[in-house]
């Protein structure tokens, strides 16, 4: 029985095709290396079918895979800019979770403004950034470090930013005027 796709986990991305023998090129998105061992089965992202690794081999920034089935550059075209998926082994470690669970997180400073929601997450060299949309400030890239993001609770559905630590403009609060009694 294959493994619904709202329980898998986005583990790498082709983005190309290589030789003609049905090789593709995969921007690698996860930090487990056994995911694109020969013999694992990974998935298009949203699909049922199974992949299976049949040869795989390191090529700067990434990987080369080929999998069963798949003989020739005609038969791999589909997967070019796909996403793809893989079934978690184990549970996660407290305190760490999967990017999809912080897409569609509220992000908030730590004086309460409400900067938008968790758009996206990347890998920028040994980190991750989350991509902030909606709020009033605009687009806002915010790396995934303690100092910056002191709150991430998806469970709650939030996060909780320090704008002195992210660099944001911080506006001090605004006095009323005082009417002349004259």
């Amino acid at each position: 029985m294959t493994q619904p796709p709202d329980e898998r986990v986005t583990v790498g991305l082709v983005r190309g095709l290589h030789g003609l023998r049905g090789a593709v090129r995969v921007e690698v998105l996860s930090d487990d290396p056994g995911r694109f061992a020969v013999g694992s089965e990974l998935f298009t992202e949203g699909d049922e079918r199974p992949l299976t690794v049949v040869w795989s081999r390191p090529s700067k920034p990434g990987l080369l895979l080929r999998f069963d089935g798949f003989s020739d550059r005609e038969s791999v075209e589909a997967l070019r800019d796909r996403y793809l998926e893989a079934v978690p082994d184990a549970p996660l470690l407290e305190g760490t979770w999967y990017w999809h669970q912080i897409r569609g997180l509220e992000v908030r400073t730590t004086e309460g403004e409400v900067l938008g929601t968790v758009a996206d997450v990347f890998r920028a060299g040994e980190g991750e950034v989350y991509v902030v949309h909606g709020g009033p400030r605009g687009e806002l890239l915010i790396p995934a470090v303690s100092n910056v993001v002191t709150q991430l609770s998806p469970e709650q559905g939030h996060a909780i930013v320090d704008p002195v630590a992210l660099g944001l403009p911080v506006e001090p609060p605004r006095r009323r005027r005082r009417k002349d009694s004259a």
